[in-house]
């Protein structure tokens, strides 16, 4: 017992002996550490230092008994592509400037006008070509590119603001640009510049060096003129080129917000630069939290800002309060802090207000319209959206849009991410019909002749593509809500405008009181109230009843209905019987299913890729669920959006199906029932067509025309999933 006291007694003593004296044992550890680090530090660049003697004494080609070594094998650049878009030949004659002082570095040298050239189909390729890319833009009338160079602004605005684009779409692509324009235009200065800059930037693109203005202002141009600016920048350029030739020095990481970098430009030394950005970032992170350097980021009028990044925003105003609170201590600066982020507050609540979606046209208080990926393509001869396989619409010809923004739902696969507003009743300052309408099509007009001079783009539909023929009511939210849906209706077609009209099945009344439309879709995304509740997450209270109500007012209209099943694995795939008692219950015409598209990451969802159901497993539920209900069939087809279509069989004539729609025959008969007062009544049986055999379940061409051509992505890596 003696001997374990005097243990105890011993270890007691140790242990507090360590506890007093902490701070010199802390103090040791952490010298060491720093002995440790510096070591490391120094043997690392020692041995960068021997390896770079080496190879200047022995010579590249003496290493490796003879051979060239990996290193010396290496294209850092294997040439330089000159883009321009030009409205006085300017930017031009800059391009080949450059391009012939280029060719004497011995490089390859390529000239493109963006006009002439189709971003989506080339620019990715970039990415590993190993080439530096060169933009001399333009700024044209009230901040406008060139109209050579509206294309390809567009399609690199929408890829940079669309949530379903990667942002590492661009990255490995090197780039500079250098842009033109008139300082005496204030407000628009150099805008094309700096934009294609940014949306470059975004899709992860790098800069071999920080983005040039030229001024054609001469009393304000940097070098005394625009001809001056620019040969300035071209002597940095191809010193810069020449420093990436030999693989030197590496671009810009593409981090720096401003078109700036924040590497020091006075140190040769890579690692010198890096250290410097650093301490720099680290001393000037606060501030430029609140700086920008383009309109966009300025919030300038006609600035766009994605829904999806004011969570990303709001996180930067958040840690910008924590940084300046922390180094200001007296009370004004408290005060200071708090103007600042209440400033920004209430121009983040404009912007969402001004720029509620990227791509967007808003209309009024409470509308929009946007332009389909499916519409872009036809008009490129690419193939037309499921739509067109399934019932034969003209995908160039049909305007994607909404009376009402607000939804009363919250589903877990919402495609907007929840930024549309939400809410069970109308609480909106009211357009009306006539309003929405004009505004609608002459927005989606105007989107469309944007296309004119697009490479790849046929005269002949982009013609067609005026005249809008049909109008799918299906962009956000839910178009039911709006009070005067019907006469918004009766103005579509009596401008011979087919309607496609979706609803959430949460507004029974509603539906029972809308008038004859071309097609009536009610979104059935779960056959349960337990697993309802978890995917569509309603507001209502009553979500079920609605829900249950709502499928058997759709069981009482005359005309083409459907029911549109999303699948989301491990979500609702297992509930085969439950949905065949719901398709007795609202009978509808035609069943949708598809499976869910990832639409990226969100706070709001837990949804990832592994709930994305194959094409293949989309087949095996619909044939699962076909042999279930007898009275249906599978009809068609549409691999490339992971859709297909089961119809009734009073659909199928003489062994054909019919799921196409007779659009000319419609706008008869629904003529017919709006001038009677609503006494001539029609069925969906009297506007059917025949479904052609290449639209058909089983066919070869898996529901793609082939009339058109289908495009398959080079790097399918990089691959954009889509509706």
């Amino acid at each position: 017992l003696d001997v374990s006291m005097d243990t105890w007694s011993y270890f007691h003593t140790c242990l507090v002996s360590i506890w007093l004296h902490r701070f010199y044992i802390y103090s040791a550890v952490a010298f060491g550490i720093s002995i440790w680090i510096v070591i490391q530090f120094t043997t690392t660049r020692t041995k960068r230092k021997v390896g770079e003697v080496l190879l200047q004494d022995l010579g590249a080609d003496k290493l490796g008994n003879g051979c060239v070594p990996p290193q010396a094998q290496e294209v850092h650049v294997a040439g330089v592509k000159i883009f321009y878009g030009s409205q006085t030949g300017t930017a031009k004659r800059f391009a080949r400037t450059l391009a012939e002082a280029v060719t004497s570095l011995n490089l390859p040298v390529e000239v493109i006008n963006m006009g002439d050239y189709d971003p989506e189909d080339g620019l990715v390729e970039e990415t590993s070509s190993r080439n530096i890319c060169v933009f001399l833009v333009a700024t044209y009338t009230e901040g406008q590119p060139p109209e050579s160079a509206a294309w390809f602004c567009k399609w690199l605005e929408e890829a940079a603001n669309d949530f379903r684009v990667g942002k590492s779409f661009l990255q490995g692509l090197r780039y500079a640009v250098f842009g033109l324009g008139n300082s005496a235009y204030v407000d628009h200065y150099n805008t094309v510049g700096r934009r294609i800059d940014r949306w470059l930037w975004m899709l992860s693109a790098s800069r071999i060096m920080t983005r040039a203005e030229g001024d054609c202002n001469v009393t304000q141009s940097k070098h005394g003129s625009i001809e001056a600016d620019f040969e300035a920048w071209k002597t940095k350029f191809l010193t810069q080129l020449q420093v990436l030739c030999k693989g030197e020095k590496k671009p810009c990481s593409g981090k720096c917000r401003k078109g700036k970098c924040k590497s020091s430009g006075k140190q040769s030394k890579e690692s010198s630069d890096h250290e410097h950005g650093t301490s720099e970032h680290e001393n000037t992170e606060a501030e430029e939290l609140f700086e920008t350097s383009s309109e966009e980021e300025a919030g300038g009028t006609d600035s766009v800002i994605d829904v999806e990044d004011l969570g990303n925003i709001m996180g930067h105003m958040k840690k910008a309060k924590v940084l300046l609170l922390g180094g200001m201590e007296c009370h004004f600066g408290y005060h200071l802090v708090y103007l600042v982020c209440q400033f920004l507050q209430t121009k983040l609540n404009y912007l969402m207000i001004c720029a509620l979606f990227s791509g967007y046209k808003l209309i009024g208080s409470h509308s929009g319209v946007k332009l389909c990926r499916w519409t872009k393509s036809m008009l490129r001869g690419r193939g037309g959206c499921y739509k067109h396989t399934f019932y034969g619409i003209e995908s160039h010809r049909c305007m994607e849009a909404t009376p009402s923004l607000a939804c009363a739902n919250k589903c877990v696969f919402c495609w907007r991410h929840h930024t549309n507003p939400v809410g069970t009743e109308w609480r909106w300052k009211m357009d009306q019909p006539e309003v929405i309408l004009q505004e609608a099509i002459e927005k989606h007009q105007n989107m469309i002749k944007q296309f004119k001079g697009v490479s790849g783009v046929k005269a002949a539909r982009l013609e067609e593509a005026l005249a809008v023929k049909h109008c799918a009511l299906s962009l956000v939210g839910e178009p039911i809500m709006y009070p005067h849906i019907n006469r918004f209706v009766r103005l579509l077609h009596q401008h011979g405008i087919s309607t496609f009209l979706v609803t959430n099945a949460q507004f029974p009344e509603e539906i029972r009181r809308l008038e004859p439309v071309t097609q009536l879709y009610v979104s059935v995304d779960a056959s349960t109230k337990d697993s309802l509740r978890r995917i569509d997450r309603p507001l209502f209270k009553d979500f079920w009843q609605r829900f249950l109500d709502s499928l058997k007012a759709l069981a009482e209209k005359q005309q083409r209905t459907v029911y549109r099943l999303t699948l989301v694995k491990a979500w609702n795939v297992d509930e085969l019987k439950a949905y065949a008692d719901l398709i007795s219950l609202g009978k509808p015409d035609f069943i949708e299913v598809k499976g869910v598209t990832y639409c990226g990451e969100s706070s709001a969802s837990s949804l990832t890729m592994a709930n994305v159901p194959w094409h293949g497993e989309v087949v095996s539920f619909v044939q699962e669920l076909a042999r279930l209900l007898p009275e249906y069939g599978i009809a068609c087809e549409h691999e490339h959006s992971n859709c297909l279509l089961l119809a009734h069989s009073k659909f199928q004539v003489d062994g054909e199906w019919r799921t196409w729609i007779d659009y000319s025959r419609f706008q008869e008969l629904v003529g017919e029932y709006e001038r009677s007062g609503g006494c001539r009544t029609f069925t969906a049986a009297e506007y059917t067509a025949r479904t052609p055999p290449w639209a058909l379940f089983g066919a070869r061409e898996r529901g793609f025309d082939p009339s058109d051509v289908r495009f398959q992505r080079k790097n399918k890596a990089r691959d954009i999933s889509g509706c």
